[in-house]
């Protein structure tokens, strides 16, 4: 078995155990390039992808989640997902993905990872695969998202849903959720945890305050140092900026293409 590898890990001890595992397993396994980072593995693969056989992926990053490499970069090898939650499979499949393992990654695990993308190699064609996998997400029931929040006002209990939703905005430990009608309310959820539970289709992370809603931004305008600025339609004094590494993903996204 004679491979070429790519490992995007941004936690060295776990990339370095990972080659130890892969060249345990076969010596005609080598490692072509071990990158920490989403912008860093968009720029490699842009230049070498055709070097590698196989990719594996860990899916927190320094620079943000690896599934921000795919709107950038036609990612053509299949890839192997690493993570320590298992919260993450069904998009992972949706990306060429073969395999998710968990952390900490033990060497029967990967044999097994391996062995069944050999076996795939000799059963079918890459094409062949790809509808394979496909059917099977298809298959698989569609992760749900929350549409509603509770909320408190004085003695009184609410109930706000996601379309009432204009941006959510974390202020140091707090964060605070605004409707369309510009009320606030403090929420007890961390913007990592809403990333998640929120439709993707319909909110996007700006930046590591802000969360929008597609359906409350008035517009957006070209902002220094290649930054892009959103206007919400709510009353907002705040600058609301999407970060420089996020433009793209959040250009696919205003778009309808991510």
């Amino acid at each position: 078995m004679n491979i070429r590898v790519l490992i995007i890990e941004d936690e060295i001890p776990a990339a370095d155990k990972l080659e130890r595992h892969l060249r345990k397993y076969s010596g005609g396994i080598s490692v072509a390039a071990k990158i920490p980072s989403v912008s860093e593995a968009v720029q490699w693969l842009r230049a070498n992808q055709s070097q590698v056989d196989l990719i594996f992926m860990d899916i927190q990053l320094l620079d943000g989640k690896s599934f921000e490499i795919f709107p950038q970069v036609n990612v053509e090898k299949p890839v192997i997902f690493i993570t320590a939650f298992n919260d993450y499979a069904l998009e992972a499949f949706k990306v060429k993905g073969i395999d998710y393992l968990l952390k900490p990654v033990s060497f029967a695990d990967l044999s097994a990872s391996l062995d069944k993308l050999k076996d795939l190699s000799i059963k079918l064609s890459w094409d062949k695969k790809l509808e394979t996998i496909r059917e099977t997400v298809g298959a698989l029931p569609q992760k749900s998202y929350k549409t509603r929040f509770m909320v408190k006002l004085g003695d009184h209990i609410r109930s706000i849903t996601a379309d009432q939703i204009a941006l959510l905005f974390a202020d140091g430990r707090d964060v605070y959720l605004f409707t369309s009608d510009n009320k606030k309310f403090i929420i007890d959820y961390t913007l990592e945890n809403l990333e998640d539970l929120l439709d993707p289709k319909h909110f996007f992370r700006a930046n590591r305050s802000y969360i929008v809603s597609i359906q409350f931004i008035q517009d957006v305008v070209v902002y220094s140092n290649s930054r892009l600025k959103i206007l919400p339609s709510i009353k907002w004094e705040q600058e609301v900026i999407v970060s420089r590494e996020k433009v793209n993903e959040f250009k696919n996204w205003f778009d309808g293409s991510h």
